[in-house]
């Protein structure tokens, strides 16, 4: 089944310590691009998620988002009461050498340093948690794919029934065409009372079938429609490969154009046309 390149994932966790949260937007690229913007104290992450998104993706633009704040609020402010005992008895100490002395204030003591002291949050706690929401934010990432992969898939698919149709319509024009051309031609030596013989006068018209067939680039048109049919069934990336089918429709589609004597004929090249091109653009959104 298809898949699109352009997607969107958003997922969150909550602790104590406060939240993690990644995004990840995916567009179309002709190859795999990841870029990853992670807080500086989880940056030996990147490689491993690297190799992650590898294994789940094979094309597109990523650029992949990691933001982590910390909850100060619960984590609040430790007190290292080693540390203050030890400054409250070298003060006690020195008090009795100074009768006189202002009595200690517990801001004081908490002025010195080492006595406050900032609870931190096990960096592999983060790193864990981090590792496993970004598998989820792929697993989202991939649902999404699919999602819009089939909607592309179905496009893809109303375009395909409707170069169908057209192509049957300009095989089943062809006969009548070239009896058109015929009469044509014997009402231009009628009108210009030109006395040929019945025989060259069939040759020419052979002549002008043989230029202006089209069965064969009908047929290959046939191939390609089935091709791609066929190749939208498929499990595995398939992008590269309808783009290469619609430049070989296109191609088609042009000398179909170009051998055309009828405005019917014509009109069936340009419509050929504006649907491959139709699908074109929504094929490169296709992995």
């Amino acid at each position: 089944m298809p898949l699109s390149m352009t997607a969107f994932a958003r997922v969150s966790h909550q602790a104590d310590w406060g939240t993690l949260s990644w995004e990840i937007r995916s567009v179309n690229h002709r190859y795999l691009e990841t870029a990853f913007r992670i807080p500086e104290t989880l940056r030996d992450l990147e490689m491993p998620l690297r190799d992650l998104a590898r294994r789940r993706l094979d094309r597109g633009k990523v650029d992949c988002t990691l933001q982590l704040a910390l909850n100060h609020d619960r984590e609040g402010i430790a007190i290292n009461e080693q540390r203050a005992r030890q400054y409250i008895d070298a003060a006690a100490r020195i008090a009795t050498l100074m009768p006189n002395a202002s009595p200690l204030s517990p801001m004081d003591i908490l002025a010195h340093p080492g006595v406050l002291e900032e609870r931190q949050v096990d960096s592999e706690v983060l790193k864990a948690c981090a590792r496993e929401l970004f598998t989820t934010a792929l697993d989202q990432l991939v649902e999404v794919r699919a999602i819009e992969g089939a909607k592309l898939s179905a496009f893809i698919r109303q375009r395909l029934a409707a170069l169908k149709l057209e192509t049957d319509r300009v095989r089943g024009l062809l006969p009548q065409v070239l009896d058109n051309q015929r009469r044509r031609i014997g009402e231009r030596v009628a009108e210009l009372q030109l006395n040929l013989d019945p025989e060259r006068l069939e040759q020419e018209v052979v002549l002008i079938a043989q230029k202006s067939d089209v069965d064969e680039e009908l047929d290959r048109l046939e191939a390609h429609l089935a091709e791609i049919e066929r190749v939208l069934g498929s499990r595995e990336p398939i992008g590269r490969r309808l783009d290469f089918l619609m430049q070989e429709l296109n191609r088609e589609a042009n000398t179909l154009s170009s051998k055309s004597i009828a405005i019917d004929t014509t009109q069936s090249a340009v419509e050929l046309k504006v649907l491959i091109e139709q699908m074109r653009e929504q094929i490169q959104n296709i992995e």
